[in-house]
């Protein structure tokens, strides 16, 4: 007991910097994403009742359909928008500098937000949203690239994902406040969609106490002292020879090369099979259908028949699932690996899809069939976060090197939002064309999902950042060498 106390007052800072660049970081993306979902019925009205006001004419179900679709797409879009940027970034300002300044996009987000109801202006909600959107964009690449670059070779993984735990207690507690009793009241949702405004103050207090990723300041800027500083308050060591050995290795070996922009990406042979990771992976996370789960939450409750009333209590299960999921995958990625994670995630979503599959199509005919339905959600969320939900964001890390990673996180991330896009507006068709069968297309994708990794995913756990390279590398020039 004592030796684990002494071995965490040794790091600190590097979990005082886990803390501060997650609660600004992916904790955002997972509040975001869920607190828009208790005040839907209100804010419509809002639309209504501001529309009548200005033309004197009630808006039809199908236009107030229309804007709420617009209030919800406009984060995604904004996180397309924050992943674009997030790259040069990470180059120009640091993971640490990005982070911080990332957060006056929801800053002025959250006050658009807030003031909407007052000035009557719907639009606000809009604009609000899409500013919301940037910085979860950013943060959900440079977050992980962050811990990454900064942990010990012998935990980077649990460091690494433990931006994941975040993302999922930023689902959960986005859901709670939600709440009718807490914030999810007619008279409150414009504090709701404004109470994104708080991590983004706790992240600007605790961050510029966090040193810089070592790994940025010697290979990107060339500051030996400084990434020694760095490591020494991270790794709380005083013997650092091997961590400093290894990456001036990766910077001789990197010698010469300045950071990779996305085209360059495109026409680096040497970095192939890494892209092609990279688009499975980054388009799975949400062509899997779990995040359209939180987004229509209601519709898929509603399918699987649940009263409307215990709907939103139940969505908070949901994120409960995928947060204790998340922590233990964090706590065993170093042990089990980052494969049989993503593979075992996906796998398994596809036997619960199946089963939800099935207790749709005969929840009419047997009384029971609606819980079977609810626990195949929840079983599927379990599954997600099992791998996927985590997993998928440190692989391009590990897999890309230091010139390559901003480039690679910029893709990863803009799949992810384009991906996110794509599912939002296309699920409740989905739902309506599919009917018991809404799940198939995405238990498809998690089957080709989980034999590509099976197939073309190597394992990269115990490997330093070089080795993974230099793998990776002769891999791409096999046919050369032969």
């Amino acid at each position: 007991m004592a030796q684990a106390l002494k071995k965490l007052l040794q790091i600190r800072c590097l979990l005082l910097s886990i803390f501060a660049a997650s609660i600004g970081g992916t904790f955002q993306y997972g509040f975001n994403l869920t607190i828009i979902n208790a005040p839907t019925i209100f804010i419509q009205n809002f639309l209504n009742e501001t529309w009548t006001e200005r033309y004197g004419m009630h808006l039809e179900s199908w236009a107030i359909t229309l804007l709420w679709s617009f209030i919800v797409v406009a984060y995604a879009i904004g996180g397309l928008v924050g992943s674009l940027i997030a790259g040069p970034m990470a180059i120009k300002l640091g993971r640490k500098g990005s982070l911080l300044s990332s957060n006056i996009f929801v800053l002025i987000g959250a006050l658009l937000m807030v003031l909407s109801r007052t000035v009557k202006s719907f639009e606000l909600i809009i604009i609000g949203r899409f500013f919301s959107g940037i910085n979860s964009g950013v943060g959900m690449n440079i977050n992980p690239m962050y811990l990454g670059e900064s942990a010990p070779k012998e935990i980077r993984g649990l460091v690494a994902l433990s931006f994941a735990p975040f993302t999922a207690a930023g689902l959960v507690l986005g859901q709670t406040i939600g709440l009718r009793e807490i914030l999810g009241s007619e008279e409150l949702w414009p504090l709701l969609l404004g109470s994104c405004a708080v991590p983004a103050l706790i992240q600007l207090i605790t961050l510029p106490w966090c040193p810089e990723s070592p790994r940025y300041l010697l290979i990107d800027r060339g500051n030996k002292d400084m990434c020694m500083k760095a490591l020494r308050r991270l790794h709380g060591k005083a013997n650092l020879t091997t961590e400093m050995d290894e990456m001036l290795e990766e910077q001789m070996a990197l010698q010469g090369q300045k950071a990779k922009r996305l085209w360059d990406l495109f026409r680096d042979h040497s970095v192939k099979q890494q892209l092609i990771i990279t688009f499975v992976l980054g388009s799975a996370m949400q062509l899997c259908g779990n995040d359209a789960t939180y987004t229509y939450a209601a519709y898929v409750f509603r399918a699987a028949g649940i009263p409307s009333e215990n709907i939103q209590y139940v969505t908070i299960g949901t994120g409960c699932c995928e947060f204790t999921t998340s922590l233990t995958s964090n706590l065993f990625i170093d042990r089990i690996g980052r494969r049989v994670l993503l593979m075992g995630g996906y796998s398994l979503m596809v036997g619960c899809g199946i089963l939800f599959t099935i207790s749709l199509t005969l929840q009419d005919k047997i009384i029971w069939m609606p819980y079977l339905s609810m626990a195949c959600i929840f079983a599927s969320i379990l599954s997600f976060g099992i791998g996927p939900a985590g997993v998928t964001g440190v692989i391009p890390m590990e897999i890309f090197d230091q010139t390559a990673r901003p480039a690679a996180y910029t893709i990863n991330g803009s799949l992810l939002w384009i991906n996110l896009i794509v599912v939002v507006m296309a699920f409740p068709f989905i739902v309506e064309g599919l009917g018991s069968f809404c799940y198939v297309p995405f238990l498809s994708i998690s089957f080709l999902t989980a034999l590509f990794i099976g197939f073309f995913l190597p394992e990269t756990k115990g490997k330093t950042l070089l080795e993974i390279s230099q793998e990776f590398h002769r891999h791409n020039f096999k046919a050369q060498v032969e």
